[in-house]
């Protein structure tokens, strides 16, 4: 069984259902129409509706380690099916990467996992190397590099989600716009990345 703390909250969501059932009634009657789908890390301590403090119904939200979406072909299906169906059925008007500091995804990157083992979280992680690389290349002081690895890999991803029709199509015509955040978990600050100036802010 869970915890008692969460089942003593899924016993107070039909209160909070009751506090709110004009909005919850309404998405179940209308359906969901999200502007925005986010991508970011399944890490517990990422929790994007609070981050944002977004409603229920405000966001189409896909949750992996390390915030990745495999470029088109490599047959990892899932998180490219979230973007083409959140693009090409609901209609997103933003497509949001989340990454954030201290991903346990991306250190993994220093220190693989044993390929026998772990072989899913072996493989997937290979999808955000490339980030991992470019940082190095870049000859950053060390301790520069894992915060330079969690942007580079937001930008990393963005591109491979750019390889899927669907989302470069939408891009292409105006009627989608691509953003990439990192959270900082050690003081709450989120920054985003100016793809005109090519560098990052905060928020």
């Amino acid at each position: 069984m869970p915890t008692e703390k969460l089942l003593a909250g899924a016993r107070r969501s039909r209160q909070v259902f009751e506090e709110n059932r004009a909005l919850y009634e309404a998405l179940a009657a209308q359906g969901q129409s999200p502007k925005v789908v986010l991508i970011t890390c399944s890490d517990s301590r990422v929790v994007p509706e609070l981050i944002l403090s977004a409603d229920p119904g405000e966001m189409f939200v896909l949750r992996n380690v390390a915030n990745i979406v495999p470029p088109f072909g490599l047959g990892e299906a899932g998180p490219g099916a979230a973007a083409e169906y959140a693009v090409l059925h609901l209609g997103v008007e933003h497509l949001l990467v989340l990454g954030h500091t201290d991903c346990g995804g991306l250190k993994a990157l220093d220190y693989p996992p044993d390929a026998l083992r772990e072989y899913h979280v072996a493989r997937w992680i290979e999808n955000a190397r490339p980030a991992q690389t470019m940082v190095q290349a870049g000859g950053l002081p060390a301790e520069e590099r894992p915060l330079a690895t969690v942007r580079e890999n937001v930008l990393l991803q963005l591109e491979h989600l750019r390889s899927y029709d669907a989302v470069r199509d939408a891009e292409r015509r105006g009627t989608l716009a691509l953003h990439g955040w990192v959270y900082h978990l050690e003081n709450g600050a989120l920054e985003r990345f100016d793809p005109t100036t090519r560098t990052w802010q905060e928020l």
